[in-house]
């Protein structure tokens, strides 16, 4: 039962992997760049839409206060102004919360 526990869920990835895979097979014969970003951002696009529907969301860091509960401060630099310190500043990698639980923390930049 375990085995198969998330196959719903992947059978849902599917679609989106037959999207990367006929754009990759565009990308090798293809010379129109302005359509290859085009399909890119349309596949990006969906498969953002199918992680929201399963109730995943992407934790806001830029600009924030740096939050032990959300963010992993991977580094501090000089805040380029006074009301910058001690909020985040980069973002080195999105976090993502599933329901009220992180799934993974944002990995960002502290001004200090």
């Amino acid at each position: 039962m375990l085995k198969f526990a998330n196959e719903d869920l992947l059978k849902k990835i599917l679609p989106v992997i037959d999207d990367f895979e006929r754009g990759i097979q565009i990308i090798d014969l293809s010379e129109d760049i302005v359509a290859l970003k085009t399909g890119i951002h349309l596949i990006y696009n969906k498969f953002n839409d199918f992680i929201k529907q399963n109730g995943i969301k992407e934790i806001g860091a830029l600009n924030l206060t740096f939050d032990l509960d959300y963010h992993e401060a991977m580094t501090k630099i000089p805040a380029s102004s006074e009301d910058l310190k001690g909020k985040v500043v980069d973002i080195i990698e999105k976090g993502y919360m599933l329901g009220d639980k992180v799934i993974r923390y944002s990995k960002v930049v502290v001004g200090e």
